[in-house]
């Protein structure tokens, strides 16, 4: 097309260069102008909620590995979103976020649905937040957040723009290219070969980081190279190392002391992809245990410069482990050794956390991506359930709730053909059940599996640990998730007993389209979290 443009055409136009023809929104009256002469090759991503709408986006993006595009509207929209920005904040997520905006010519009149300092709004927890001095600057403002949320560290990058911008003049937005990789300092990489080769018993920390930026493979190298324990960094969102390998060595705990105690007898902790150490808990204690120093390969500034103790060097990950296997000797250590697997768990009527684990983990069909937020039973996910592939499994890294079952729509749409496995407490899932119609619409291959155990189990574990057995606002009762999710147009079956968990699993991949929900009625036994 020539100039002149519309903002309009010249953001389509951006759009489609850049593959951000998926669109996920909700839409309002300050957002309107941006669909018309919507291009056919577009798709609409319709949620019932703009948390919903930004969840979806998350896993979309997590599951393709590339940007997304979000619509909310005006100030409403991105107040409802706050959660889910906060969570795709933590989880690292590139997304371009736009919200509408009143028009321009009723700034000054505080008119219905204005933003006052929209820009200031979705602030800490975006990379960069504007609203365009003028109509012409806003196809190069959501150029710049697409760059802005692809660079390492990814996250949402979040742009206001005025109703009436969109049918206003401007230049379409020339192309260009921005790297997004770091590569390590040649000198501070050589110091950390010399300093592993040298060390006595050296052991490995992986974060998200390293899934994020296809280091998996690298990781397994690195990790059989050294002969060192793998542990997963706390709380952290993805895996990055398969759980049935021999190297394995768990999950560290988000508490200081504990931590320091799993890595007990290791001199030198090397740390890739994750801060150092994002705790829940607050204990008394060192951060590592005595005698051990500690690395840090992270493509984070924030990480590198609030670590608690070590050293840090600032790369992507996949670029770090490949340059470090290559700047090590040739090592002669005896083989490391993980983790002991779990003992089967014992099967009692009615299932418990641990039951369903193993039972999930036995019908799961190969190739199934898996969507977690069942916080009172991820113990048991982490001894019955092993992730065993790259880019298999993810988890919300901000701790709040209703992510999962919005994220597990945008795995499914990013990853076409693959089976979804959600795993969602019931207290979760009732954050965003919304997305359960999102899903049905779209006739997405999902199974949810609703661990209800009658409400807020982790807050019951976490209130016991506290010496708080009965605090106030635990419990759920009452609610018939079957008959909740057939209103959205999903298949739904209860279970309540241990003999019909693989059955009725197996049943629900049977058939591949469209989506389905397990309510599974679990003991409520009050579970151990760390």
């Amino acid at each position: 097309m020539q100039a002149p443009f519309t903002v309009r055409e010249a953001v389509h136009a951006f759009l489609r260069d850049t593959g951000m023809t998926t669109v996920f929104g909700n839409p309002g009256s300050t957002e309107m102008k941006f669909f018309r002469h919507w291009p056919r090759e577009f798709r609409y991503v319709l949620a019932l909620q703009e948390s919903v709408v930004v969840a979806m986006a998350d896993g979309y993006a997590q599951a393709t590995g590339r940007p997304a595009f979000v619509n909310l509207h005006s100030a409403a929209g991105v107040g409802h979103a706050a959660g889910s920005i906060f969570t795709a904040w933590r989880n690292q997520v590139p997304l371009v976020i736009t919200a509408g905006q009143q028009t321009r010519a009723l700034f000054g009149a505080e008119p219905y649905l204005f933003a006052t300092e929209a820009a200031s709004f979705p602030r800490p927890y975006v990379k960069s937040s504007e609203e365009p001095a003028s109509a012409a600057d806003v196809p190069a403002a959501i150029a710049r957040a697409w760059q802005l949320a692809r660079q390492r560290p990814c996250g949402p990058v979040f742009v206001s723009i005025p109703e009436d911008d969109w049918d206003r003049e401007a230049d379409p937005v020339p192309p260009r290219h921005v790297t997004a990789g770091v590569a390590p300092d040649p000198a501070a990489l050589a110091e950390l070969a010399a300093a592993l080769a040298a060390a006595r018993a050296p052991v490995l920390v992986l974060g998200a980081a390293v899934d994020q930026d296809g280091g998996w493979d690298a990781a397994v190298a690195l990790a059989e190279q050294l002969e060192a324990p793998v542990w997963s960094s706390p709380m952290s969102g993805r895996a990055s190392f398969p759980e049935d390998h021999r190297l394995f060595a768990g999950h560290l705990p988000p508490v200081r002391a504990k931590l320091a105690a799993r890595l007990a007898g290791h001199d030198l902790v090397l740390v890739i992809g994750a801060p150092v150490f994002t705790y829940h808990v607050h204990t008394e204690g060192a951060v590592l245990p005595p005698g051990a120093s500690l690395w840090l390969l992270t493509d984070d500034e924030h990480a590198a410069a609030r670590a608690l103790a070590g050293r840090a060097l600032r790369c992507s990950a996949r670029a770090g482990i490949e340059a470090l296997r290559a700047s090590l000797p040739v090592l002669q250590r005896p083989p490391g050794r993980g983790r002991v697997p779990a003992p089967a768990p014992l099967v009692e009527e009615r299932p418990n956390g641990a039951v369903l684990m193993a039972a999930l983990r036995r019908t799961l069909p190969p190739g199934a991506l898996v969507v977690e937020e069942a916080p009172t039973h991820r113990g048991v996910l982490r001894e019955h359930f092993p992730i065993t592939r790259s880019g298999g499994f993810f988890a919300a890294a901000s701790g709040g709730l209703g992510w999962a079952l919005p994220a597990a729509v945008g795995v499914a749409l990013g990853s076409p053909g693959a089976p979804v496995l959600c795993l969602c407490g019931d207290g979760s899932s009732l954050y965003s059940i919304q997305a359960l119609w999102s899903a049905a619409q779209l006739r997405l291959p999902i199974v949810f599996v609703i661990f209800d155990n009658g409400g807020y189990g982790a807050l019951k574990s976490f209130g016991a640990m506290l010496g708080i057995p009965s605090a106030p606002g635990n419990d759920i009762g009452g609610v018939d998730f079957v008959r909740l999710a057939q209103s959205f147009g999903c298949e739904a079956v209860r279970v309540d007993r241990s003999v019909e968990l693989e059955p009725v699993l197996r049943a629900a991949w049977m058939r591949r389209e469209g989506p389905k929900l397990v309510q599974v009625v679990l003991d409520e036994g009050v579970e151990k979290l760390y």
